[in-house]
């Protein structure tokens, strides 16, 4: 599971893997295991003929620089990908936390929120910053959609700062990554936890964006990755159902483990890769292998 793939190292941003990273990623993957498309993978789990070593990615989202920066890494190393995009943020708008990590990049010494309740930190250094991200991200994450947006829009105010607003993909990046042969599954509209939103209106971005979607590309989407993805907290098993409802045929979580014949197929686990060394990358992908399923939801 990837979400961004950085065109060079950002210090405020040290998860995430940049190109010459990525790039190695891809090169391990390609030489030690069986790179399959995620469609591909659902249909070996449900068949029984899915080779062992399978191995697919996926990136949540739907950030510019899977277009710009992933997708000729992908195309030189024969790697299939499955973008889950989030069609509110094409064109354009942005993510809530990128209000926030955006925000604090551009503070100076000190970042003073007393005000709207989210504290004060020093941010005179990058770890001061990538501590003031995390605590202002933590207390925001499980509030409802529409104060998040509130909180997130009063702490630009507050700063003067406003977000880059090429940060997400647009609708041309989006057909060209299908057009280059990879998937494009939904990730709802807005990426809200489903488990904070009332169902009406888990239906709603569900139901929207998988029709957004195939509106788009004039071709079914299948395949959904729950936002945030923690069984039991970020979703439940009525979630689950309602995906199914929705009409889709698979679903992935943050789970970590491997997939087998006795997988839910609404509940795929996946793993996140932030190892900088090719060593150390196949060792975490073989613990994995042998760890055994991940897990799901089970309220």
């Amino acid at each position: 599971m990837y979400h961004r793939v950085l065109p060079r190292p950002d210090p405020l941003l040290p998860s995430l893997p940049d190109a010459q990273t990525f790039d190695m990623h891809m090169a391990q993957l390609a030489s030690s295991f069986r790179p399959v498309s995620l469609p591909k993978a659902v249909e070996g789990l449900e068949l029984g003929t899915l080779a062992p070593r399978s191995v697919c990615v996926t990136f949540d989202d739907g950030y510019a620089d899977n277009h710009d920066v992933a997708l000729p890494i992908l195309r030189l190393h024969g790697v299939p990908a499955t973008i889950f995009v989030a069609p509110g943020f094409l064109d354009g708008s942005y993510m809530w936390n990128d209000g926030v990590i955006e925000t604090v990049r551009r503070a100076g010494d000190t970042l003073e929120l007393d005000d709207l309740r989210l504290g004060r930190y020093r941010t005179q250094t990058w770890r001061d910053k990538q501590q003031a991200v995390a605590a202002i991200l933590g207390q925001l994450k499980y509030r409802p959609v529409s104060e998040r947006a509130e909180k997130v829009e009063a702490l630009q105010s507050v700063t003067g700062t406003r977000p880059p607003r090429a940060l997400m993909m647009s609708q041309s990046q989006v057909k060209a990554l299908r057009d280059a042969g990879h998937t494009i599954g939904a990730h709802t509209m807005t990426h809200p936890i489903l488990t904070q939103a009332p169902d009406a209106v888990v239906g709603r971005e569900l139901a929207d964006s998988k029709s957004y979607l195939e509106s788009l590309l004039d071709e079914p989407v299948d395949l959904f990755a729950y936002p945030n993805g923690n069984p039991d907290r970020d979703y439940a098993l009525r979630h689950v159902a309602a995906v199914r409802a929705a009409g889709f045929k698979a679903a992935v979580n943050v789970s970590w483990g491997y997939a087998d014949s006795g997988t839910d197929p609404f509940q795929l686990p996946r793993i996140w890769p932030w190892d900088r060394t090719p060593g150390r990358f196949t060792l975490r992908l073989w613990r994995t292998y042998l760890s055994g399923p991940g897990e799901v939801a089970s309220v």
